[in-house]
């Protein structure tokens, strides 16, 4: 298992940053390991809305389908992607920080079966990655 968890702070509000990261439609605008991101349901985000996202990783392209599997409104959303081969859980979890927020991101990036047994290599190659859009997510949300 690989896991990754950073805290950005935004002069944005709580409410607006949230808003943002929870329509994980988002994630190709700050995250340079995704390559497409869309939602696959309609109305507000909330439990079940669902997400597909094409991640880069390692030199491959991997759809995956993610579900709101814990709703929070304007505090905390958990996104969950499960293949035959990994299983993704990202918590986005905001708070008010001075003037703006404070937006934390976990995930946790599990292998299966035979991929399993890339799971050392799998932490050093997250880190990299969840840097990569710790650092798009400063710029997006105007840190």
């Amino acid at each position: 298992m690989a896991r990754y968890r950073t805290t950005v702070r935004s002069p944005r509000s709580p409410d607006d940053v949230f808003d943002y990261m929870a329509a994980f439609e988002h994630a190709a605008e700050w995250d340079p390991g995704v390559a497409e991101a869309e939602r696959l349901t309609d109305g507000p985000v909330g439990l079940d809305t669902r997400f597909r996202v094409v991640s880069r990783f390692l030199g491959r392209r991997i759809p995956l389908e993610y579900r709101v599997t814990a709703f929070g409104p304007g505090r905390r959303v958990v996104l969950t992607a499960e293949t035959s081969s990994l299983r993704s859980v990202d918590e986005i979890t905001v708070a008010p920080d001075g003037e703006g927020s404070a937006m934390t991101y976990d995930a946790d990036l599990s292998l299966h079966g035979a991929f399993a047994v890339a799971s050392p290599l799998l932490g050093l190659a997250f880190n990299r990655i969840g840097d990569k859009a710790r650092d798009g997510l400063r710029r997006q949300l105007g840190h």
